[in-house]
């Protein structure tokens, strides 16, 4: 009898470890422009980043990688009047490490533009739409709550040095937070 309880709590665990398994979802991490760097765009490819968005659909637990000589320019999230007018002051999150990388934590619009004055004018700048699991989207709170943790995410040497890992665009798995939590309580409490 003691040995059937077992082999069932022994069975349990290994569904629930199945469904953490099964709860991984796909992030990727866009290197923003692609084979551009940030920076002013050019007289050939004037639109680069409107067209790099619109090829691209982005998600919570995404990122976006900002790549630029940092003694040259950097990158700030604005508000969208602060974007459609190009004003650089007070801005949400300031980055200019030559290397930034923005954290997606949930669904809504995101709009960003170089800190240095006269870039956003020469259409430096990116608007991302986030969409939510239903296809909709939600504006983002911009209490400091609410904004990304830079003073964790990774710095990694410029252009200039190596690139970080996974590459551009590439899949790195990531865990369900309410998914897993449930799951694990599941587990602590048969425990």
């Amino acid at each position: 009898m003691a040995n059937l309880r077992n082999l069932t709590n022994q069975l349990f665990c290994a569904f629930q470890f199945l469904l953490i398994l099964q709860t991984q979802v796909l992030c990727y991490q866009y290197k923003v422009g692609d084979l551009d760097a940030w920076g002013i765009p050019t007289g050939v490819n004037p639109q680069v980043y409107a067209k790099w968005t619109k090829v691209n659909s982005f998600k919570p637990g995404d990122s976006l990688l900002f790549l630029y000589p940092p003694s040259q320019d950097s990158v700030i999230q604005v508000t969208e009047q602060s974007y459609n007018t190009c004003n650089l002051k007070d801005p949400i999150l300031y980055m200019n490490n030559g290397n930034s990388l923005f954290n997606i934590t949930k669904p809504g619009e995101y709009f960003f533009t170089s800190g240095e004055a006269g870039h956003c004018e020469k259409k430096q700048k990116l608007y991302i739409a986030v969409l939510s699991g239903n296809g909709s989207t939600s504006a983002p709170s911009y209490a400091p709550s609410a904004l990304p943790d830079t003073a964790s995410s990774p710095s990694y040497p410029t252009v200039f040095g190596s690139i970080p890992q996974p590459p551009s665009s590439s899949p790195s798995l990531c865990f369900s937070p309410f998914i897993t939590a449930a799951t694990w309580a599941t587990i602590n409490a048969l425990m």
